[in-house]
């Protein structure tokens, strides 16, 4: 079986990766299984930050890798909090306390809480890839004024996708891989690793 590293040691990402990959005989790996710890995100878009850690990743376990850089605009807050979503309520924050920040922020908005979860994936065959495959997707909605649901990670419980009446974590995986910005992103990533023979 074929192994990747993915460049992340988040267990949501993971779990979508390797359901995904599993089917075509690739094992995902967290890079924290392979000692690769994580790299200081210094890019200013989530390509640059992507690119950061697929190399790093790359570089440190010897292994091909996916890194995804993913976050949520919220088009009242100007983008926002996009490539800092992971850390927007703080650079110890959880999931949680994230969607608590955002909320209040928009608390005294009942309506025009469109918003677009964001993914930029990247896989390098190795550190030195001078051509990295790059896909990008968007999965839009609005922001919803509670958390609901537990069937997923982040800003999930608070997004409410287009012409749905429930959130992201409301939805089963299968769904939410068909629809979600990783999922749309993981298949246009799987057509250009097929093109290029990387899968069978």
């Amino acid at each position: 079986m074929n192994k990747i590293v993915l460049a992340s040691g988040n267990k949501g990402k993971l779990k979508e990766f390797a359901e995904i990959l599993a089917e075509y005989g690739i094992e995902v790996l967290p890079q924290s299984q392979l000692g690769v710890e994580e790299v200081p995100e210094t890019g200013t878009t989530f390509v640059e930050n992507a690119i950061i850690k697929a190399r790093h990743a790359a570089k440190v376990s010897g292994l091909a890798a996916i890194a995804d850089d993913s976050g949520l605009e919220v088009d009242l807050l100007g983008g926002a909090p996009g490539i800092y979503s992971a850390r927007y309520a703080g650079e110890n924050a959880n999931a949680t306390d994230n969607c608590i920040k955002l909320l209040d922020a928009l608390k005294d908005v009942p309506q025009q809480r469109s918003a677009r979860f964001q993914c930029i994936l990247v896989y390098m065959r190795h550190a030195d890839d001078p051509t990295p495959i790059i896909c990008q997707a968007s999965w839009e909605g609005h922001i919803g004024v509670e958390a609901k649901g537990d069937n997923g990670h982040g800003y999930d419980p608070i997004f409410i996708p287009q012409q749905h009446q429930c959130s992201a974590a409301e939805l089963n995986s299968d769904e939410k891989n068909a629809l979600s910005h990783r999922g749309k992103a993981m298949q246009l990533l799987l057509a250009e690793l097929k093109a290029k023979g990387v899968l069978g």
